[in-house]
């Protein structure tokens, strides 16, 4: 699957983890047995996440992720997954406040964010549960297979 990555933002270094980016992408569809040819990551600006959520859902706090699932998995031809938004400064001050590591928080919004593109929602609190077993189902095959993001500050 072939994962376009843009960065908009200056909050948190993403060049350096482009690759490992991309394989986390691919590691999570795979799992979720997913055939898709392509999927787009672009990391944003608080501000522009805001104006974003404001936009999309009417709801100017900030957020996240926003995702927006494009093709269907029983799409025929050349299927795009969809695009998501991930904000980086988001990740920079929950993980400061709880005491996490920031790449770390960036890559369970990847995850979160592919999820949700894959058809999970944790808007419903049963769907929320599922969702939440899926996201640390996820991030423990990461970890096992090192591809968490970190950086060696943290």
């Amino acid at each position: 699957m072939k994962v376009s990555l843009f960065n908009r933002q200056k909050d948190l270094s993403i060049t350096p983890f482009k690759k490992q980016i991309e394989k986390i992408a691919q590691q999570v569809v795979a799992k979720e047995k997913a055939l898709f040819d392509e999927v787009s990551i672009t990391f944003i600006t608080d501000p522009v996440m805001r104006t974003m959520h404001k936009q999309y859902f009417n709801d100017p706090s900030p957020t996240d992720v926003i995702s927006f699932p494009l093709d269907s998995p029983d799409a025929p031809g050349y299927k795009v997954l969809g695009e998501l938004f991930i904000c980086p400064q988001t990740a920079i001050l929950y993980a400061k406040e709880n005491g996490k590591k920031r790449y770390e928080e960036l890559t369970l919004y990847i995850v979160h964010g592919l999820l949700h593109l894959l058809g999970y929602d944790d808007i419903d609190p049963k769907e929320r549960k599922i969702m939440r077993q899926k996201e640390r189902a996820h991030i423990k095959a990461l970890k096992d297979k090192k591809l968490l993001l970190s950086a060696n500050n943290e």
